[in-house]
């Protein structure tokens, strides 16, 4: 495979989200399996933009449970419940959540020390259902907006596009 993980940092993140769609779709064609497509989405938007962790929570128990799935970085939580810290909050709201402070967000769940900021997105398969969450911290506070939301949402949306 010649594609290689390009170095974003530094760009406008509409270009650099725009640049990382491309990779994306191009490694992916063809390609069916949610697992090897969150893989591939980790690493891609973990080494592009430099994050403390990014990664992939899986829904194990409907309304109740998710399990870590694949990711890049440091350990990650196991298991989380739907409604607790910022992926089950994600999850249990099947909305995008922007904390700019870990800090400040109550309930918070500290898998790594570092952290200062995170998003988390939800991942929808083709029947609407909740797939999964993608989680990215940073070590920088304040280190994601809505720019982010909208390249993050846009990478995940292949999950939708695929026969479950």
């Amino acid at each position: 495979m010649a594609e290689t993980i390009p170095d974003l940092r530094g760009i406008p993140k509409a270009r650099a989200y725009k640049e990382l769609q491309g990779h994306c779709e191009a490694i992916l064609d063809g390609v069916s399996d949610p697992i090897t497509a969150m893989a591939t989405i980790a690493a891609l938007v973990h080494h592009a933009f430099g994050h403390l962790w990014t990664g992939f929570y899986r829904v194990v128990e409907p309304g109740v449970l998710l399990r870590v799935g694949p990711y890049q970085g440091s350990l990650g939580c196991l298991d989380i419940a739907f409604g607790r810290g910022v992926c089950g909050t994600a999850a249990a709201e099947v909305r995008t959540v922007i904390v700019p402070d870990v800090d400040k967000y109550p309930g918070h769940i500290t898998c790594d020390p570092r952290s200062r900021s995170e998003i988390v997105v939800p991942v929808l398969g083709s029947r609407g259902d909740l797939l999964a969450v993608l989680d990215v911290d940073s070590g920088q506070l304040n280190a994601f907006n809505e720019e982010d939301q909208g390249g993050l949402e846009q990478l995940v949306s292949w999950f939708a596009t695929v026969k479950q």
